[in-house]
């Protein structure tokens, strides 16, 4: 992917379904119970990479600076987005190279609304720590309703999503983030019949993804043509395999997360 034919051309859309793991991505697909994602990314399979991080700040740090998820295998790998520095190994000809310390700003210097529609905590805008990332952008958005603990909160986001989009004017180009909590714990409330009593487990998570699978159709339908997508987990989380439970830990259902880049370029 020539990123430096993609940039100024095409709206970006960056989505991160926050906690997915690969594993249950993956075995969704192949069962077909995804099949919204499945008609977008190519071939319907994810990738296998390793996140940038063991949890959100961290990961969306490093994938902001342009250090997306990478390839689970030996590289160097070429990068999509790098900032100007001397002596980077993955930034090639294909690399849109900015100068700006993270691709959100150096998107914006080329001429880019870009616009944050938070999930998780640290997107929330309450506190310091809770406003960095989304700060990075022109336009940041959160609501409860957004949130971990909001059963139809990838509704809402996209609601929101298709708000910003159809008011976008024709002429400028978009860098449209999005940030699904719904993976993240609690995600009891996705499996029908589940109560808090039962707790989160791995069939409450891949029913979460479900849901999400279902609500992103009304998104890739609204977003413009021509656009950029890239789909990815920023890190994984643990049910209780070899004793751990949750995230910011180094195990491999962690640190090995699911990732898509497409064009759409066909009309809406």
């Amino acid at each position: 992917m020539d990123m430096n034919a993609v940039v100024g051309s095409h709206d970006v859309v960056m989505i991160t379904l926050d906690t997915l793991r690969y594993d249950v991505a993956r075995s969704l697909a192949e069962q077909g119970r995804t099949p919204v994602l499945s008609g977008v990314i190519p071939g319907g399979r994810w990738e296998r990479r390793h996140a940038p991080g063991s949890f959100t700040f961290a990961s969306h740090a490093a994938m902001f600076a342009g250090f997306l998820p990478t390839p689970a295998s030996q590289g160097p790998h070429p990068r999509l987005f790098a900032a100007r520095f001397a002596g980077s190994e993955s930034t090639a000809g294909g690399t849109w190279v900015y100068d700006a310390p993270d691709m959100v700003s150096g998107l914006a210097k080329a001429g880019y609304r870009t616009v944050c529609i938070g999930g998780v905590g640290f997107f929330n805008n309450q506190g310091a720590l809770g406003s960095v990332l989304p700060g990075m952008f022109a336009e940041s958005h959160w609501s409860p309703e957004f949130g971990v603990t909001a059963p139809h909160s990838t509704r809402s986001q996209v609601d929101k999503a298709r708000e910003i989009i159809a008011a976008q004017p024709q002429d400028q180009r978009l860098f449209l983030f999005l940030n699904v909590s719904a993976l993240h714990q609690p995600n009891w409330f996705h499996k029908p019949g589940a109560s808090a009593a039962d707790g989160d487990t791995l069939a409450s998570h891949a029913a979460a993804l479900e849901y999400v699978d279902a609500s992103l159709a009304r998104l890739f339908e609204a977003l413009r043509r021509p656009s950029f997508v890239i789909i990815c987990s920023d890190h994984g989380t643990a049910y209780g395999e070899d004793g751990y439970t949750g995230h910011r830990l180094g195990h491999e259902v962690v640190w090995t997360v699911p990732y898509a880049q497409f064009l759409l370029e066909d009309a809406a």
